[in-house]
């Protein structure tokens, strides 16, 4: 069977689908453009975003070196970036451009906000940010990926949540970001989601975050493992899931679905059961906190259902159906972002 990447016909459609998810990824939609338009076949996607990140990053460091701190600190992150979106292919060089985009946020940090904390367990690599000039310990929010994701990728939802007075922990999981090279994805991320809470509980005190008020995000595949991680991890307070699949039906998923889970699976047999856990029908009515189901009505993918029976079983589910949003809602960001920053701060005030 051939490759995805080698699939006739594939480059512009998969140029035109992932057009919303850089631009709300933070790449600039006219340097997309212009990378992009370069392209001759979709294997050059890797090298091209690559190249990108480099210039970027040789971008930072002429300003570091010019003592121009914060223009080197939005280089970076610019870098980071594009060194993630260069990882969203299945391909061999998806470890090289989780590291390249891990070491390129932690310039960033290191510039743009000092008070960035590592986490890492035995089962996630992770940044805790906290708000700025925030004295009390405030509630945390745990931002988490999906199949091809990371944690360098949803700036706008961490920014738009420290915006709000709360702590961010965004963070790589089995199989995401740069736990990919080391791990496979697991269905049971409540493991995931407990040992990061363990840790955040184990910081000093005065570390400005409270442990007891924590929430989970969840984009795409993160929202399954959001939700799953909710039903079972009674820490958690409430929830939020955005084009996150109620269920996986392998034999319907389309070609770059199944290889990319076959890739950070280690095998079809691996992916295959993989996915056939991936099914909320056993745990939504567990789910006691607040739950939020996001969905966009144009996000349409072959074997995945879609959010709306997540929220209608869950006890306390609400849902939020964008009619033109596209999966993961790049396309309609100002229609679910702040009132779904806005629902997570308000269920952990107090």
């Amino acid at each position: 069977m051939p490759l995805f990447v080698d699939l006739p016909g594939v480059l512009d459609g998969f140029i035109a689908v992932n057009r919303s998810r850089a631009t709300a990824a933070g790449l600039d939609p006219f340097a997309y453009e212009r990378v992009t338009a370069r392209l001759e076949t979709l294997a050059d996607w890797p090298a091209a975003f690559h190249a990108a990140g480099r210039s970027h990053l040789a971008a930072g460091e002429a300003a570091e070196a010019a003592g121009a701190h914060v223009s080197a600190g939005e280089a970076y992150r610019r870098a980071a970036r594009w060194f993630h979106c260069a990882g969203w292919l299945p391909h061999p060089d998806g470890a090289l451009a989780a590291t390249a985009a891990d070491r390129a946020m932690g310039r960033a940090l290191a510039l743009l906000d000092p008070s960035a904390v590592r986490l890492e367990g035995g089962t996630f690599t992770g940044w805790l940010r906290r708000p700025r000039g925030v004295v009390a310990a405030v509630g945390v929010v745990l931002v988490v990926p999906g199949m091809d994701s990371g944690k360098e990728e949803f700036h706008g939802v961490v920014e738009a949540l420290l915006a709000r007075g709360l702590a961010v922990l965004a963070l790589d999981g089995p199989g995401q970001g740069v736990r990919a090279a080391d791990s496979a994805p697991r269905a049971d991320y409540q493991a995931v989601v407990a040992e990061a809470l363990d840790a955040l509980a184990a910081l000093p005190a005065g570390t400005g975050v409270d442990p007891d008020r924590a929430a989970l995000i969840g984009l795409s595949l993160g929202g399954y493992y959001a939700a799953v991680a909710a039903a079972h991890e009674p820490r958690v307070r409430a929830a939020a899931t955005v084009s996150g699949p109620y269920r996986l039906l392998w034999p319907e998923l389309p070609p770059f679905v199944a290889e990319t889970l076959t890739r950070r699976s280690g095998g079809p047999e691996a992916a295959r059961a993989f996915a056939g856990r991936v099914d909320l029908r056993a745990h939504a009515a567990r789910i006691d906190c607040p739950l939020l189901v996001v969905d966009g009505g144009r996000d349409v993918i072959p074997g995945v259902v879609n959010g709306e029976p997540l929220a209608r079983a869950a006890r306390l589910g609400e849902y939020l159906l964008v009619p033109h949003g596209d999966h993961l809602l790049g396309n309609a960001r100002t229609d679910w972002l702040p009132a779904t920053a806005d629902w997570l701060a308000a269920r952990l005030r107090g």
